[in-house]
């Protein structure tokens, strides 16, 4: 959602940790550029999402069915993508049967279902505003999401529909305002970061030990080696940066930790497959000049040596916002785009209201490889914004 949604979870909490009015900038600028530009340059969006490799994509076309139902107890099938809803959008309708707050999951044969077990990210009656992330396995089979009823995070087969719930509780007051849930493959780990950081550490969670170490918040968590021992980690905010952290579970420390403070901001893929390199692209956006960005290029995740920039082609003309999302192979990566009307910071009156819950958008795939640049449209979507909407495995970070 906006800045001002994630301004209000903040403000909701009774913590005293900081002065209100310094939370409220806090929160405030803790958002990326990128997004910063949804209401100080007042843009119109239309934002498209990408996919993984591991899923069919659906055709072109509504996701919404006539009805939707909940997630049966087992047998749904692998999933496609998930998105949040918000019921009340500034314009346009709200999908059929939405749920304030909900996450929906959409199998790779198009049914869509409620997530009646994931805490909603809104208060009943619109009370208060919090997040409560959700993440998808990469073969689609499995879900995280926080259950309201375990007061923890909660790990899903859909095929048996087996859960799993971590041994540690997590208050839900913890969750932040902008929250970011990363899914191991075989479903054993869970991540989880977010902002504001305040004293309240991020997580690793061994669903099957009930081990738990901390991580470091408002970094996002981009990737995972099998073995669960090698945590990747970016940071957007304030200045782009990568982390990697070894040896998670060793008994006597917290880990070995690489850090790589960049030059400039960059919007960051999930880890590659090869475990060592991202793909980025530069976000150039300023409030008087936004919805600019650079050439595509990989980055070793250690170094931060930038290698390999591609120009990318095939992407409509308009496009003029990127955010990169899943591998589909080790030289196609996932493009969720915006074609956006953007206004200077300048041009925006100062009492034109904040659009809390933005208007549903049609969002589009690509697949983009990053040897050569070029794009290939995959399937449509829709959703309030990148925030909203979960595609299998790790996320990236915008």
């Amino acid at each position: 959602m906006t800045w001002l949604r994630n301004v209000l979870v903040d403000l909701a909490d009774d913590s005293p940790q900081v002065d209100l009015a310094e939370r409220t900038i806090a929160a405030h600028h803790r958002r990326r550029r990128t997004v910063i530009s949804y209401l100080a340059a007042a843009m119109v969006v239309v934002v498209s999402l990408g996919v993984t490799a591991a899923v069919r994509l659906l055709p072109d076309g509504p996701q919404e069915a006539a009805s939707v139902g909940d997630l049966p107890a087992r047998g749904a099938g692998p999933l496609s993508h998930a998105y949040k809803t918000f019921c009340k959008p500034v314009s346009g309708k709200a999908p059929a049967g939405c749920r304030d707050g909900g996450w929906r999951v959409v199998t790779r044969s198009g049914k869509t279902y409620h997530v009646p077990e994931a805490l909603p990210s809104l208060a009943p009656g619109r009370t208060g505003l919090r997040d409560s992330p959700l993440a998808i396995s990469r073969d689609g089979w499995k879900i995280a999401y926080y259950s309201a009823k375990e007061g923890t995070f909660q790990v899903r087969d859909l095929a048996s529909g087996q859960k799993t719930t971590a041994a540690t509780k997590v208050p839900k007051t913890q969750l932040g305002s902008i929250s970011r849930l990363m899914l191991s493959d075989d479903g054993r780990f869970v991540a989880f970061s977010k902002v504001p950081d305040f004293k309240d550490p991020a997580l690793i969670v061994d669903m099957r030990d009930g081990n738990v170490r901390e991580l470091p918040n408002r970094w996002v968590p981009i990737g995972l080696s099998q073995d669960g021992a090698t945590i990747t980690l970016a940071e957007y905010s304030p200045r782009s940066r990568l982390r990697t952290i070894s040896h998670l579970w060793s008994s006597s420390s917290k880990g070995d930790t690489t850090s790589v403070i960049l030059p400039v901001d960059y919007r960051f893929s999930p880890l590659a497959p090869d475990g060592k390199t991202v793909a980025v692209i530069e976000d150039r956006s300023t409030a008087e000049k936004p919805c600019r960005h650079g050439n595509l290029a990989l980055m070793d995740t250690l170094t931060g040596e930038k290698r390999k920039t591609t120009v990318i082609s095939g992407l409509p003309s308009d496009v003029s916002q990127i955010s990169l999302r899943t591998w589909l192979s080790g030289e196609k990566v996932t493009a969720l785009t915006m074609s956006v009307r953007c206004r200077p910071a300048s041009e925006v009156p100062d009492d034109e209201p904040a659009v809390i819950d933005p208007p549903y958008q049609t969002m589009t795939a690509y697949a983009v490889n990053v040897r050569t640049g070029k794009a290939r449209k995959l399937a449509t979507y829709r959703a309030q914004d990148f925030f909203g909407i979960v595609m299998p495995g790790p996320p990236g970070a915008l």
